[in-house]
């Protein structure tokens, strides 16, 4: 197998890992003022995720980097031809960061609503915008012969790719709900399992509806394959969530959307962005490729430090997997008034 190849199945790996990890999270964020009734069950939801959401963000980093250093030329015409989806989507990380540090400062309503809101709209915003990015990449976009995107905002928002955003805004939502249910005990567990059936229904007619309008446009046979076992595993999630099997059913969604995400990277191959202009203009796996020793150094390094980092980070989810329950967050200590 030629090196071009391992790196785009690599990257691959890389979205699968951050859209099946930070997917919960931003479904947390954005079930924030849905799921949680007062102030100790908003920490139950946001402890739910305190330990792992930054370490979750460092795949897409990876991701990144390894487009960079692989695929010069993939990364050069996407940030420049996506650059004001992914500032919105970069903007709304870091404000989600910073809520997530600074909410508790303050023993203040008002002050809590705030980093509440910049939580919310941190979730929703990438959430949305990253389906929009990969369906617009998996259909093609305007490139000319100079590599260069020749499009515009509105060439994104077409209807395919509003889909696909719509898509990633559900599946997200119902994995954050079902991992609230997972990680949480009480009323709010159960609220949180009821939450996931009701909107995975919504997201599995979607997800449907997208994957089979690509599989129509770019899908070879195994894209239709894990097409069909991602909505599966869908439909199974779904299935062990109405019958109180909060594992299985979390497990079914991660499935769904390592499957799905896999499935856009086959139908998109041996492409890396197609192009709407003429196809001959179309970034490929070996166009868009460094070169052959830079691919080589990177594999090694990919071989020595992949396993460290999902060691750590498997070490992580192990140490914080048990459930969180209303009496364990304690009660603020307020000053006394003098």
């Amino acid at each position: 197998m030629e090196l071009t190849t391992v790196w785009f199945a690599l990257i691959a790996v890389l979205w699968v890992g951050y859209f099946c990890l930070e997917g919960f999270d931003f479904g947390v964020g954005m079930l924030l003022p849905v799921l949680s009734r007062n102030e100790t069950e908003r920490r139950v939801m946001i402890n739910t995720i305190g330990p792992v959401w930054d370490g979750n963000e460092v795949w897409v980093l990876v991701a990144g980097g390894a487009t960079f250093a692989a695929f010069p030329e993939w990364y050069a015409t996407l940030f420049s031809g996506f650059y004001l989806p992914l500032l919105l989507i970069l903007v709304a990380l870091i404000v989600r960061g910073l809520s997530f540090e600074y909410r508790h400062k303050r023993e203040d309503d008002t002050w809590k609503g705030r980093w509440d809101l910049a939580i919310i709209w941190g979730s929703f915003v990438p959430a949305l915008l990253w389906g929009v990015a990969f369906a617009n990449i998996v259909a093609g976009v305007p490139i000319d012969a100079d590599k260069e995107f020749t499009g515009t905002l509105l060439t994104l928002l077409n209807p395919y790719g509003l889909l696909g955003g719509l898509v990633t805004l559900t599946l997200f939502a119902t994995h954050g709900a079902m991992f609230v249910a997972l990680k949480t005990d009480g009323d709010i567990r159960h609220r949180a399992r009821d939450l996931a059936v009701r909107i995975g229904a919504v997201a599995a007619l979607l997800a449907v509806v997208f994957l089979a309008w690509t599989q129509a446009k770019t899908g070879t046979a195994a894209s239709a394959l894990v097409f069909v076992v991602a909505a599966l595993s869908l439909v199974g999630g779904l299935l062990a969530a109405t019958r109180g099997r909060e594992g299985w059913a979390f497990v079914g969604t991660f499935v769904t959307i390592g499957l799905a995400v896999i499935g856009l990277f086959v139908a998109l191959f041996p492409d890396v962005m197609p192009s709407t202009t003429d196809p001959a203009f179309s970034l490929t796996t070996t166009n868009a490729a460094a070169t052959a020793y830079t691919l080589k150094v990177m594999t090694w390094v990919a071989v020595v430090f992949t396993p460290i980092v999902l060691g750590y980070q498997a070490w992580t989810y192990w140490v914080f997997r048990k459930r969180i329950a209303v009496h364990h967050i304690p009660t603020p200590v307020l000053a006394d008034a003098r």
